[in-house]
């Protein structure tokens, strides 16, 4: 059972933002997976079979990978949790949001591991800090507009 990121896997970054939006708008957002393409703009494909739940998987399509995502915990609104294998690098990406006087703390982390990440750890951490630091201006963008 898979309950946090794997903090000894060859990358892990974490990256947090405040987001002036109430909790639920976020979590609305960020969880409404088939709708991520339409904020999310690395993001071209995305399908859910319904409200993700723990053993749920959905698929996306990000820089033109396919990915298959298994959520392992969902503590709406506050924490989600999602891993899986893809082109030989296992992710498990863990995300949390927090109420504060009317905005939402939410940070990300993810751990990344396998042979492509270890072969080149540093660039992977490059893009990998890269992609989540977009993610989160544009679920900030989104969510306060």
């Amino acid at each position: 059972m898979i309950t946090g990121i794997d903090t000894e896997a060859a990358v892990v970054v974490r990256v947090d933002t405040t987001v002036d939006a109430p909790i639920e708008r976020v979590w609305s957002l960020h969880t409404d997976v088939t709708a991520w393409p339409t904020w999310q703009t690395d993001i071209t494909t995305a399908s859910a079979p319904g409200p993700l739940a723990p053993g749920e998987t959905f698929h996306w399509t990000t820089f033109g990978l396919d990915i298959a995502s298994t959520v392992h915990t969902v503590d709406a609104p506050h924490r989600i949790l999602w891993g899986g294998p893809a082109h030989g690098i296992t992710g498990i990406h863990q995300w949390t949001f927090e109420e504060r006087d009317g905005t939402t703390y939410v940070r990300t982390e993810e751990s990344w591991d396998g042979d492509p990440v270890r072969a080149d750890a540093e660039n992977m951490r490059a893009a990998l800090e890269q992609s989540l630091t977009t993610w989160l201006a544009l679920l900030k963008k989104t969510a306060e507009a």
